[in-house]
């Protein structure tokens, strides 16, 4: 019997967010959804969260550190929500039975706020981080009320849920974020306001204070639509569909920046090529290994999905700074035996022209098609056999947060948006280049993936997480 961990105990929870008086008048009224969140709705929301480990003082007697610190938190949060008001909003729905359509949209008034839970935990980071599996406890360091919600839930439900768990020599900051109101990009710019805030904010006095990096609030419409977008639903069940992970393993693989270059050159070599990149060459060695861990028959189609940041691709470029989503999954299909038997360099070449061929008159066009035919996503059509997607980015700047402890240790994520074959893609604990993949597959595969060489060989052991 595997033995069972302690269980999070959830001491106490509040809701955040902005006086409203101090917003500005656009906050008032309704926040419209671009078509890109709102063909999200059915999906779940993000769930990531940071590992820290806790400073000296937390173990010296009558130290009020954990009292300090979710103080702190929660002023800081609330000064957060300040520029990211949406996140504290609710969504709302107007039905027109006439036209069957619905419109949604994010009512940033009628209110409770975001949520904040105080949690504790009898384990210490090394439980959490040691075993070779990710442990499903770290499921637990999530908002529980958000596990199975999909974005379409948020009317009912906060659009951002963050919980605090104390471990025993550690703290775990884990969010639960809407994936309706903002992508990856949008979640990880709130997170580093978050903590700027944190840690410039004044021990008294008013929370409101200036960001070096403001969000983009405003949405972007095609010309010709928006802000007002209906759907051509009259409920919610139309499109709604609810999806529960099954049985899984997860583990974090690490690619270092030497064995990421190794990969690069070898398929650009294979390729007579310069222009693969090292996320290609990686995702094209994922997309192989996994192939041939499942034990796919040479004709049966497999896919591999990027997603792609389309901020540049605007009629007027945006900033990284713009909040919402604008990101569209590249589509690479092709039959099992031409990934195993074509090598890295034939796999990677195929992604490499998936991006290259995301230029801005297809993604206009994508865009006109969709107004045309109004739409969602399904997850019974995203998360289907012999698929995989490679989720998130190394790019982001996840380290880069630091709420008064230093820098985080670790990146995990919930059990939202989990299936086999989901990859998430983080920076490496040390920086340059290096790479870690969050990879979740049915048992079964994943000890194919784990005896695969090419795969093995391709990745190591992270770095002494506990070094200073």
């Amino acid at each position: 019997m595997k033995p069972q961990h302690p269980s999070v105990r959830r001491i106490s929870e509040c809701f955040l967010k902005p006086d409203i008086e101090c917003l500005p008048q656009e906050s008032k009224q309704p926040y419209y959804l671009s078509h890109w969140d709102l063909n999200l709705l059915p999906i779940q929301y993000i769930q990531k969260g940071l590992l820290f480990r806790k400073p000296s003082e937390a173990f010296e007697d009558g130290h009020p550190f954990m009292a300090t610190l979710l103080h702190r938190l929660k002023r800081s949060l609330s000064s957060a929500l300040f520029h990211f008001y949406p996140l504290s909003g609710r969504l709302a729905s107007i039905i027109n039975e006439h036209q069957a359509s619905i419109l949604v949209y994010v009512d940033c008034v009628n209110t409770p706020g975001a949520k904040f839970t105080h949690a504790a935990l009898d384990l210490t980071i090394s439980h959490l981080l040691s075993p070779v599996d990710v442990p499903l406890v770290v499921h637990s360091l999530f908002d529980p009320d958000l596990h199975t919600a999909v974005n379409y839930d948020g009317h009912t439900l906060p659009l951002l849920s963050i919980q605090v768990t104390e471990l025993l020599d550690g703290i775990f900051i884990g969010s639960s974020f809407n994936h309706s109101i903002g992508d990856g990009t949008s979640h990880w710019n709130f997170f580093k306001t978050w903590s700027e805030i944190f840690q410039s904010l004044p021990p008294d006095g008013d929370d409101i204070v200036s960001i070096s990096r403001p969000p983009i609030r405003k949405r972007w419409f095609p010309d010709g639509h928006g802000p007002i977008i209906n759907l051509p639903f009259t409920h919610s069940d139309q499109f709604k569909i609810r999806f529960k992970a099954p049985e899984l393993r997860e583990r974090i693989f690490h690619f270092t920046k030497e064995s990421i270059a190794a990969l690069k050159a070898k398929a650009n070599a294979e390729c007579g090529s310069e222009e693969i990149s090292s996320f290609q060459a990686m995702s094209a060695l994922v997309w192989r290994s996994i192939t041939r861990a499942r034990r796919q028959p040479q004709n049966q189609i497999t896919i591999c999905r990027m997603v792609a940041n389309n901020r540049a691709k605007l009629e007027v470029p945006t900033s990284e700074d713009y909040f919402g989503n604008v990101i569209t999954t590249l589509k690479v299909s092709a039959k099992a035996g031409e990934v195993v038997e074509g090598g890295l360099g034939w796999a990677a070449w195929k992604l490499h022209e998936a991006v290259v061929d995301n230029t801005k008159e297809k993604f206009r066009e994508a865009v006109e098609q969709w107004f045309e035919c109004p739409c969602t996503f399904r997850l019974d059509q995203i998360f289907v056999t012999n698929s995989l997607s490679m989720t998130s980015s190394p790019k982001f700047n996840i380290y880069g947060n630091e709420f008064g402890m230093g820098k985080a240790v670790a990146v995990r994520s919930g059990c939202a948006n989990k299936f086999d074959g989901k990859v998430s893609s983080y920076p490496g604990y040390e920086g340059g280049g290096s790479v870690d993949l969050e990879i979740a597959l049915f048992p079964h595969n994943m000890a194919n993936l784990e005896a695969d060489s090419e795969f093995m060989s391709a990745v190591s052991s992270p770095p002494h997480l506990f070094h200073q």
